[in-house]
């Protein structure tokens, strides 16, 4: 697999449970097989690696932060009140994933932290739960879609809901035909839920605020590589800046020491040295590095130590979305 930042893909190891039998809990067992992980991933050169976490002590132990959101939001049918139809809907037999690929891929590269979706992924997005079906959608034309939209029905003691599985809307049009196509649904089904960031653009085309959020979580992210992860991402175009680290890193010793991040045409060189002004812990360095929090929010809490100038060329660099998925894994 791999994640989008700054416009490039960086390949990312997902790790999806890690189970430790009960006899041999409290033991450090955890710990032990969580490093091993990591130091086998960093011989075969993976830069990151991500997961999410029923709890974060044990991950935070070996070198994994809170790196992004995970958010599912949901409004009344009734409340959208937008009529825009000017775009067709396509229905789609969803059989296939492939037809929706490129129009995730736009979406995707220019979300952080949006995954390269793999075979199992996209087979997962179109397997439908026990005894429901799912529901397919291109939004505009056959030949030049704008968007799709892919979701389920249930019912949940009194109220009829979408599920919303996955999405993507790439113009504005898209934007106000998807919402135009859930309100009509309204007289048979009472509430709507999708997953998407904190901060959802798409709700600036309701009229009103009449969205919640009823599920949110972050997952947690490791820098395995920190100069491979570096110079894998992308940067700003038109900044031209370099920055001097210092990073620490108590179980992947290949990580210690101080770097230097040169950064031209949104491209990026990594070397060893400098003069080490931005210190922090790998830890810290994996919020900073997907854009969870801004060098100034990790500064004021103690996660990283640096001079006016590292702090405002750190800034400059890491810019960008927030970090966000739609999957789990």
């Amino acid at each position: 697999m791999g994640q989008w930042y700054g416009d490039e893909l960086v390949p990312m190891a997902g790790i999806a449970s890690v189970g430790i039998a009960p006899e041999y809990r409290g033991t450090g067992a955890a710990i032990a097989l969580l490093s091993h992980t990591l130091k086998e991933l960093h011989a075969n050169g993976v830069p990151l690696s991500v997961l999410y976490a029923a709890t974060q002590r044990p991950y935070r132990k070996v070198g994994y932060e809170q790196s992004g959101v995970f958010c599912s939001r949901e409004l009344p049918t009734n409340s959208i009140q937008i009529a825009d139809r000017t775009l067709p809907m396509q229905p789609v037999i969803p059989v296939s994933h492939e037809v929706f690929h490129e129009l995730y891929h736009q979406k995707a590269r220019v979300n952080n932290g949006h995954l390269a979706r793999n075979q199992t992924l996209w087979e997962e997005m179109l397997e439908p739960p026990k005894e429901q079906m799912i529901y397919a959608y291109l939004i505009g034309s056959e030949t030049q879609p704008e968007g799709y939209v892919i979701f389920f029905q249930y019912r949940e003691s009194d109220e009829s809901i979408m599920i919303i599985r996955d999405w993507v809307v790439l113009t504005a049009a898209a934007g106000r035909r998807f919402w135009t196509f859930i309100a009509d649904h309204r007289s048979i089904i009472d509430k709507v839920q999708w997953r998407s960031s904190m901060a959802d653009p798409l709700t600036l085309l309701l009229p009103e605020e009449t969205d919640d959020i009823y599920e949110s979580g972050h997952w947690m992210l490791r820098v395995v590589d920190v100069p491979k992860a570096l110079e894998k991402r992308g940067y700003p175009e038109g900044v031209e800046a370099r920055l001097h680290l210092d990073v620490r890193d108590d179980l992947l010793l290949e990580n210690n020491g101080q770097f230097v991040l040169t950064v031209s045409e949104g491209q990026a060189q990594v070397t060893r040295g400098g003069k080490g002004e931005l210190k922090l812990d790998v830890r810290s360095l994996a919020p900073l590095y997907t854009g969870l929090f801004t060098p100034h929010q990790l500064q004021l809490t103690g996660q990283i130590e640096a001079s006016d100038t590292a702090l405002s060329v750190a800034t400059q660099l890491f810019s960008g979305s927030q970090p966000w998925m739609c999957d789990k894994f």
